[in-house]
């Protein structure tokens, strides 16, 4: 079962190597795009960036079938981008708790600082509001496990990125 998503387009640093990973009590983390799945540099990059913790680095099929082979295994996922983490819910499975942890702004695109850390188009905006939908309604974003978590869908409403 995926028992956390985490939208990070840094994808593995110290807050996810050892926070995260911890509070979630998965076995290893996978890390969720198809361009970085074939990036021969961040998949031996991205291991030594966790600290010693198991890491995977899967192209979004390869983290579904993962998925499906492993059903009792806590999943931790981290996806580079919104529409990472729409394909995995697309494909009909289920997660626990979805997390935006952090979204770097996209120079040449028109984007809006949502939180300090998180910048969204309005085409993202849509993207993490059909995410929410897939998930009961529910998307949070949340620095650390410590931290209080931010409804992000009203944190979108109140930039203007959505209705």
């Amino acid at each position: 079962m995926i028992t956390h998503l985490r939208i990070d387009n840094r994808l593995i640093h110290g807050q996810v190597a050892v926070a995260w990973l911890k509070y979630i009590g998965a076995k290893a983390i996978i890390v969720c795009n198809d361009k970085v799945a074939v990036d021969k540099i961040q998949k031996m990059a991205l291991p030594m960036a966790a600290r010693g913790s198991n890491v995977l680095v899967f192209s979004i099929a390869e983290t579904l079938q993962y998925e499906k082979e492993h059903p009792d295994e806590p999943i931790f996922i981290i996806a580079k981008f919104p529409a990472d983490a729409l394909a995995i819910l697309r494909a009909g499975v289920k997660v626990k708790e979805i997390n935006v942890g952090n979204a770097a702004c996209i120079p040449g695109t028109k984007y809006v600082m949502v939180t300090k850390s998180i910048a969204a188009t309005k085409e993202d905006a849509e993207m993490y509001n059909e995410i929410a939908g897939l998930n009961g309604g529910k998307l949070t974003s949340q620095i650390m496990p410590h931290n209080e978590t931010t409804d992000f869908i009203a944190a979108l409403k109140k930039a203007k990125l959505l209705s």
